[in-house]
């Protein structure tokens, strides 16, 4: 066996067995890590009969260095998916039929093709959209960020053929999409706030690899920008300059959310936050506390 598929999951029953099936066919061990999920996701799993185990979640980056280590399979490439997540008929192929393990590269990127509301979202800068998620499992983790982390590995690198793709299904419905988005809005505010300068692992190079060029963009573009007017501004250009508008009513829903609405919370979080610490003369850990049942700025809610 040469590659091991790993699995995070946290009340995916409407999604686990979509996922699993496009994994049908592959010479592969697949190892879920769940976090003590309440809904029928474990029996699924067992059903199935996935090796699996349940480990207590802090943050995505540690949860799959975990995963990765504690993996049961002895694979030399590990390939790393979230339970709303499948692979396209192209990827599956690719897999089974032109993977070659034994190649000189360390790792492959794979666009991720988003369907929010039964739509792919094809535009506004969202595909394509490369992840690094295969890679040799001695050369690779992800780094400690709270969020929009990225794996990394030493070596060569490649992109996947086109059309092998990851599909993500971002979320069953808006309540689940906003409520997810809120708590990560909080986790990056928090992180802008303790490390405001901290660009992760992923070097920013504009002339760099697809995840440098985005992590460029981010880090010497956006967060520079003036607090509440980034979040306009990158709407506007997602949508009007990438051609979002294409992506129909879906795509404005998706856009707006995920490209303004999340931004703008992520800085009234971190004006709330200091504002609160200014007032009172607390810690950021004691406002967090204080003001949003938050243990410390390294823990999720």
């Amino acid at each position: 066996m040469n590659l091991c598929v790993i699995l995070l999951t946290y009340n995916e029953s409407a999604n686990i067995n979509a996922c699993l099936d496009s994994l049908a066919g592959l010479d592969a061990g697949i190892f879920a890590v769940d976090s003590f999920s309440t809904d029928n996701t474990v029996d699924l799993l067992e059903k199935r009969g996935i090796a699996y185990v349940q480990h207590p979640f802090e943050n995505y980056a540690r949860q799959r260095n975990w995963a990765q280590e504690n993996c049961p399979f002895p694979a030399a490439w590990v390939l790393h998916l979230d339970a709303g997540e499948r692979l396209s008929p192209e990827l599956t192929d690719w897999l089974r039929h032109h993977f070659d393990p034994n190649t000189p590269a360390s790792g492959y990127l794979f666009s991720r093709r988003t369907i929010f509301m039964d739509r792919w979202i094809r535009h506004g800068g969202h595909y394509p959209n490369y992840h690094l998620r295969l890679f040799r499992r001695d050369r690779g983790h992800c780094e400690a960020k709270a969020y929009d982390q990225h794996f990394l590995c030493g070596g060569l690198v490649l992109k996947a053929p086109w059309k092998a793709d990851l599909i993500d299904i971002v979320s069953s419905n808006l309540v689940d999409f906003t409520n997810s988005h809120t708590r990560w809005a909080l986790l990056e505010a928090v992180e802008r706030i303790s490390q405001p300068h901290d660009t992760g692992e992923v070097t920013p190079r504009f002339w760099g690899t697809p995840i440098e060029r985005r992590r460029w963009w981010k880090t010497g573009l956006f967060d520079r920008s003036p607090l509440f007017a980034r979040a306009f501004l990158y709407f506007i250009y997602r949508y009007v300059i990438r051609f979002g508008f294409l992506d129909g009513f879906p795509g404005l829903i998706f856009h707006f959310l995920q490209g303004c609405w999340f931004r703008f919370l992520v800085d009234a979080l971190v004006l709330d936050i200091r504002r609160s610490q200014v007032r009172t003369g607390q810690s950021l850990n004691q406002t967090l506390c204080a003001i949003y049942g938050q243990k410390n700025a390294k823990q999720p809610i």
